[in-house]
């Protein structure tokens, strides 16, 4: 039995928290596995701009990981989102975009969020573009990344999403 939405905590990761988020990125079957070691420096140098959704055994049981842009520091790039399989359905994508996106809002001003989405990535695609509606903010589309520019074999473009003014975030 999994926890209902309202029980989970949306916290910031803990390096502790590497091996949980690299295993839910492995389980999802979407999310291009990154090395265990990449997701115990995410959760140690960019845990302030990430989420966690902690079950009531405090455990991750999903997660977004991004990143303020250097050059655009009122932007936040959603590198990743996962959420178990045994909690999905229950908009925890959502809550934890939504809570770490208010949270940098308050915290370092951002305005806008960014993510690259392949194509066909269909739960991705429909997380942010409620996202954009959900916060009444326009949403461009264009490929960041074409797909012979990856050199490691046969690669989808990614699809840059550009969401923003987030006007209701800064407005409170």
């Amino acid at each position: 039995m999994t926890a209902a939405p309202a029980d989970l905590l949306i916290d910031r990761p803990a390096m502790t928290d590497g091996a949980a988020l690299w295993r839910l990125a492995k389980d999802s079957k979407t999310l291009d596995l990154n090395s265990s070691y990449s997701y115990l420096l995410w959760c140690r140098d960019f845990a302030g701009t990430s989420a966690v959704a902690r079950g009531t055994d405090g455990e991750p049981v999903g997660f977004v990981t991004g990143y303020v842009r250097p050059e655009h520091p009122r932007t936040l790039l959603v590198w990743q989102v996962a959420v178990d399989s045994a909690y999905r359905g229950h908009g925890i994508a959502a809550r934890l975009l939504d809570g770490l996106t208010a949270r940098l809002a308050t915290e370092r001003g951002i305005t806008g969020v960014e993510t690259t989405i392949t194509p066909g990535n269909t739960a991705s695609e429909r997380l942010f573009t409620s996202f954009a509606a959900r916060h009444g903010a326009h949403l461009e589309r264009e490929v960041l990344f074409a797909a012979e520019l990856f050199p490691d074999g046969p690669h989808d473009p990614e699809v840059l999403y550009r969401i923003g003014p987030l006007t209701d975030f800064t407005a409170h």
